[in-house]
């Protein structure tokens, strides 16, 4: 299963609303989780089995308790059973379907594509 999840604190105090110190605790516990992950400018991506994958979502949300009066948890969630590595499946996939379209419009590709040498 795959996880993409965000949590954040609330009520900071932080005049600036910065986050980073909360999510940093976060995305402590999933790098320490061993888990394959991936973490981007909005989500964190978890994958593994379900009891697992939501330890370290459960982790992760009470480490960033501290730093505000609420947290706020969003979760996202592709179940496939008997699938493994998807993390890094589903990109690859995508790249290879990318790459085997053609577009529609030769100009794409070729700005040259209509010069008369």
């Amino acid at each position: 299963m795959l996880i993409a999840f965000s949590v954040a604190p609330s009520g900071t105090g932080r005049a600036d609303g910065s986050v980073h110190d909360a999510v940093a605790a976060a995305v402590r516990v999933v790098r320490e989780s061993g888990l394959p992950h991936r973490t981007t400018s909005m989500f964190t991506e978890v994958e593994g089995e379900w009891d697992e994958v939501f330890d370290v979502v459960r982790r992760a949300t009470e480490a960033v308790l501290p730093y505000g009066s609420r947290v706020s948890l969003v979760l996202k969630a592709d179940i496939r059973p008997g699938r493994t590595g998807e993390i890094d499946g589903k990109i690859q996939r995508l790249e290879q379907a990318l790459a085997d379209q053609v577009p529609a419009d030769p100009e794409l590709t070729d700005p040259h594509a209509d010069d008369d040498w």
